[in-house]
């Protein structure tokens, strides 16, 4: 298994961290290669996205119909595989309809719940405990 996938350097993936300030609560989804596991919002930088930001944001929309805006850069990643941009995004409204909503699962649940839904995917769940949630 080449852990690059073929690629000469590791893929940049940017992750979302959907918040619901008021409630204090934190979307998650359910993975598409394993759907009893659940993930943030992330995906592949493209060129067309220009920013890493607005690559956290169109995941957020294409995954789990999330709307709002980036208000914070978490952290950076490195794994041999990829290396991950989190960014906190503050929800203003979710999509009844949206891309991969046959593909997914979508659900708010508490910070704690969060990070026990991740701690199987170790660097996702080290991006949520770095957010501003934790603290």
């Amino acid at each position: 298994m080449v852990p690059n996938k073929g690629r000469a350097t590791p893929r940049v993936v940017c992750c979302a961290i959907p918040i619901a300030r008021a409630a204090g609560k934190v979307l998650v989804v359910t993975s598409r290669k394993r759907p009893n596991n659940w993930v943030l919002p992330k995906g592949g930088w493209e060129p067309s996205d220009v920013q890493l930001e607005a690559a956290a944001s169109r995941e957020a929309l294409e995954e789990a119909g999330v709307r709002g805006t980036i208000t914070r850069y978490v952290i950076t990643i490195p794994t041999p595989s990829a290396t991950y941009h989190f960014y906190e995004l503050d929800v203003v409204g979710l999509d009844q309809d949206w891309l991969e909503r046959n593909e997914r699962r979508r659900e708010w649940v508490d910070y704690a719940e969060a990070v026990r839904r991740l701690e199987w995917k170790a660097e996702l769940a080290q991006g949520l405990r770095s957010s501003s949630l934790a603290h």
